[in-house]
């Protein structure tokens, strides 16, 4: 097997923390975005209610992260709560463009590499030391998984040109290509390790 479809290995406390400051603050950048976008939503009103509950979802995960965060001493907590760079400049990217390129972004970008980051993170958990945070990914999983769906059957419904489709895949292969530039993959937070 290669490095790339090995199985998960177990992680040790320093590199659980880092995943947990680096998922809480993402969780915290997408309350704010889709906040954002929830206040501008313009073309179905749906659109709008779906992204203001959607923003409370991640605000709620983004505390859960952060009660998940390591009481240890000499670890300051709060300095582990950072957005990694390359998920920086995805989010980042997710905030630019239409109503249409920004929802293309959060849903067929943002929240599908969210999912594979929670997901590889599950499959290597130790159910003996990391209980609370399986139990945590696990009911953030659902939700996201929820909020994916229920925001692709939007986004499919603004679809209905030609022109739409392609501004929705330039914005898929922009932030595509600049996780794959940095080397981001699966996933949108980097793997602890040798190989990110």
């Amino acid at each position: 097997m290669t490095e790339d479809t090995a199985e998960p290995t177990t992680l040790g406390l320093h590199q659980v923390s880092g995943l947990l400051g680096a998922y809480c603050a993402i969780e915290r950048r997408l309350f704010e975005l889709t906040g954002s976008l929830a206040t501008e939503a313009e073309v179905l009103p749906e659109i709008g209610v779906y992204l203001d509950s959607l923003s409370a979802e991640h605000a709620w995960h983004a505390e859960l992260w952060a009660d998940r965060l390591p009481v240890v001493s000499g670890v300051d907590a709060q300095a582990l709560v950072v957005v990694p760079e390359a998920a920086r400049g995805v989010l980042d990217g997710s905030a630019a463009g239409g109503q249409l390129e920004r929802l293309a972004a959060l849903l067929r970008v943002v929240l599908p590499r969210l999912i594979a980051s929670y997901a590889r993170h599950e499959a290597s958990a130790s159910p003996v030391s990391e209980r609370p945070t399986l139990r945590a990914l696990r009911l953030v999983l659902r939700d996201e998984v929820e909020a994916l769906v229920a925001g692709e059957s939007l986004v499919q419904r603004l679809l209905g040109t030609p022109e739409a489709v392609a501004a929705t895949g330039q914005t898929v292969v922009r932030l595509e290509t600049g996780l794959a530039q940095a080397g981001v993959f699966p996933g949108l937070v980097p793997w602890p390790g040798p190989r990110a």
